[in-house]
């Protein structure tokens, strides 16, 4: 089949290779200049199935609720409450305990697939990025630890690999934490780390290119329409030429946030909304009589949701979940909060005076998991709303949409993977 893959980021890239790999002759569309140069840039890049989890759980009601009040919270709204009411509406009600019990074993099931197919690759491929190994989840308080029971107890029902650690036990795995911050616990997956999404987006790249898969980057898809064929109508950025349309079997829609406003002329209707979430990178400091300095792997703030991980000799933070807001408008108190973070935990580890500032959508459906498969229209096929969680979840999406496509059964539980459940 000859099929359109719209969108170049983690999940682009991974369900162009994959299709390439099944013998599709596949054509990439990519407004920017590169892969992964919007939502998947500068993420901490934490793959730990036993901690991708629905954002809207219980207790996010009263979490979301609450950045309304404060300066210093997980959750922060940018503005235009009213355009965005109808999509928490949706998340209040994804909150529900039952809800997010079936999205979080879905996610779950979704994560284990992706990363044993990043491991598959990362070996078969002989690619080669940054990681680190072991995620950890830092608890400051027992109050801390009472809210994260029931995420406790869904692993242990899943049988998801995990360890409850002391302090002490804690900062033998993590020797650069601060031994005065106030540490109640941790929660260690020996099995999660981190990998430069970035880095691993451009090598499977090439590696889908050298299987024939053409990308057209700076090329702004304009129009869909579905059937048989589907047309795609693009055009180049910054060229006089008409915009041209081209016919395909079948089209892969992996735009993100951008989605709705492509699929709504065709009659498909995605609850995406963008949720800014924004990263500080910085290097880490070197000092003789202070060798451990910085994460040895990653860890994240329970209390904050904020990400701290090491990519070779740089330190990432990552964090805040902005809701309404505008892209390229920085929120001062948010960037602040990522520094305190740091500091707290790791304090004087990073060269603060080299770093680099980023914010990007994350695509967020409201309960959690994304859309992938049919989109209802004919030959328009889905891959997005991943959120928070599209590098971890991206080479087990792109694999389960390379066999729906093919009309094989997927390697794994896909009952809330459809759209339908948004009808």
């Amino acid at each position: 089949m000859r099929i359109a893959v719209i969108g170049a980021g983690i999940v682009g890239a991974t369900t162009a290779y994959e299709l390439a790999a099944d013998g599709h002759a596949v054509v990439v569309f990519e407004r920017r200049a590169s892969v992964a140069t919007e939502s998947s840039f500068a993420n901490t890049g934490v793959i730990a199935p036993g901690y991708a989890v629905p954002w809207a759980a219980p207790g996010m009601r009263s979490t979301a609720l609450a950045g309304l009040l404060t300066r210093r919270g997980a959750v922060r709204f940018g503005g235009g409450a009213l355009s965005v009411a109808p999509w928490l509406w949706r998340f209040f009600r994804a909150c529900a305990k039952a809800e997010y019990e079936l999205s979080l074993a879905q996610m779950q099931a979704l994560a284990r697939y992706s990363q044993d197919r990043t491991h598959e690759l990362t070996s078969a491929l002989k690619l080669q990025y940054e990681q680190t190994y072991g995620y950890m989840v830092l608890l400051r308080s027992a109050r801390d630890l009472a809210r994260a029971s029931g995420s406790l107890a869904m692993l242990n029902h899943a049988g998801q690999a995990h360890r409850l650690l002391a302090p002490a036990e804690a900062r033998v795995l993590e020797p650069g934490l601060s031994p005065v911050a106030p540490l109640h616990a941790a929660i260690h997956f020996a099995e999660g780390g981190t990998g430069n999404c970035r880095q691993f987006a451009h090598q499977i790249k090439s590696h889908a290119q050298a299987l024939g898969a053409e990308f057209h980057f700076g090329c702004q898809v304009q129009a869909l329409k579905a059937g048989a064929p589907v047309e795609v109508t693009s055009s180049v950025a910054g060229s006089s030429a008409a915009a041209q349309t081209q016919s395909f079997d079948a089209a892969v829609i992996c735009t993100g946030a951008r989605a709705p406003k492509l699929l709504h002329p065709i009659g498909v209707q995605v609850p995406i909304l963008p949720v800014y979430g924004y990263s500080v990178t910085v290097p880490l400091r070197h000092r003789d009589d202070s060798p451990d300095l910085g994460p040895q792997g990653s860890v994240m703030d329970e209390r904050y949701k904020v990400d701290i991980a090491r990519l070779g000799q740089r330190i990432r933070v990552a964090g805040i979940a902005e809701i309404g807001g505008h892209p390229s408008r920085f929120n001062n108190d948010s960037l602040r909060q990522l520094y305190d973070v740091l500091e707290d935990w790791f304090p004087g580890a990073a060269e603060i005076a080299k770093a680099q500032h980023w914010k990007g959508a994350r695509p967020m459906l409201p309960d959690g998991p994304p859309i992938v498969g049919p989109s209802g229209a004919k030959g328009i096929w889905l891959n997005l709303g991943h959120g928070a969680s599209g590098w971890a979840l991206s080479n087990g999406s792109a694999r389960v949409l390379a066999d729906l496509i093919q009309n094989r059964a997927p390697g794994v539980d896909i009952s809330r993977l459809h759209i339908g459940r948004f009808r």
